[in-house]
Formats: structure tokens, C-alpha cells, sequence
């Protein structure tokens, strides 16, 4: 399906990509996209086998290049874009660059930011959210990719 250029559900299908090609690569399939101004200037999956690192986690891949990109270490003017909600971890590093928006796809019951903080503001308190956009796409690619584990 074809979404309007600029739109979160546009942005959101290029994290989706990103997810697939992690898939692939045996990685659970997550992915992710730092915009800014409507330029993708980041992009990442996750990574934790091929690196053996449990932190290469799209969200932190793709922070880690954007500051790169900017040769700077915040990120007000930046909106991520992720298939599944992010971890404690992510979240904390989100905090950190001060990045000003977050979009996430699919909700992580079991080890999503929001379930660990209870109700405690984890983002920087200027950092807006949205949830469920392609929920049901996002939420899809993890799902099955588990049950292909299972079924090995």
C-alpha cells in the first residue's frame, strides 16, 4: 500500500522495511527511522546477533547515527519511528538525546517502556507520542516470526 509522502504511516513503512530485512537476518524484527524534516536521516534494526551485542537495538542503532548525521548528541527536532514499542533501555537513551517525537507501531506487553515504568514519565518530558500506527502490520512481523521460531 502506498502512503502520502511525509505521513507518519509513510515513515512508518520504512521502519517496517527495516524490520523485514532484520527478519531475514534472523534478527527479531524490529526496525527503525530518525526523521527530520521530512528526511529520513537514520535507519536501523536490530542487530544483537549479528553483533552479539544485546544494546544493538534499532532504537539505539539508529540514534547512534543520527548523532553521527548531526555530529551532535540531542535530538529536539527529530521524530523516531519503530515497529514495536521501545524497551527501558531505548526509552532512557530517548530520554537522554532529548529527541522530539516518538511513533511506535506495535505495544510490547511484556517488555514495552510504559508496562516497566508503571506510569512514570520515562521520555523527556518535551517528547510527544504516538501509538498504533501500522499496529497491526508491526505487530504482525514479530508475531510471526515467533511462531516460525517455534515451529523449527
Amino acid at each position: 500500500m502506498q502512503y502520502k509522502f511525509g505521513s507518519d504511516e509513510y515513515f512508518m513503512q520504512q521502519a517496517c522495511h527495516q524490520a523485514l530485512i532484520a527478519g531475514e537476518e534472523g534478527e527479531i524484527p524490529v526496525g527503525a527511522v530518525i526523521v527530520s524534516h521530512n528526511k529520513i536521516i537514520a535507519k536501523a534494526h536490530n542487530q544483537t546477533e549479528k553483533l552479539n551485542d544485546v544494546t544493538a537495538h534499532a532504537e539505539m542503532l539508529a540514534l547512534t547515527s543520527a548523532f553521527a548525521y548531526f555530529g551532535g548528541k540531542y535530538l529536539p527536532d527529530c521524530t523516531l519511528y519503530v515497529t514495536l514499542e521501545p524497551c527501558t533501555m531505548c526509552a532512557g537513551a530517548l530520554f537522554w538525546s532529548q529527541i522530539g517525537r516518538v511513533v511506535f507501531g506495535a505495544s510490547d506487553e511484556k517488555r514495552g517502556y510504559r508496562l516497566v515504568a508503571d506510569g512514570k514519565q520515562i521520555l523527556h518530558p518535551k517528547t510527544t507520542v504516538k501509538t498504533g500506527v501500522l499496529a497491526g502490520k508491526c505487530g504482525k512481523l514479530v508475531r510471526d516470526f515467533f511462531k516460525g521460531l517455534r515451529q523449527k
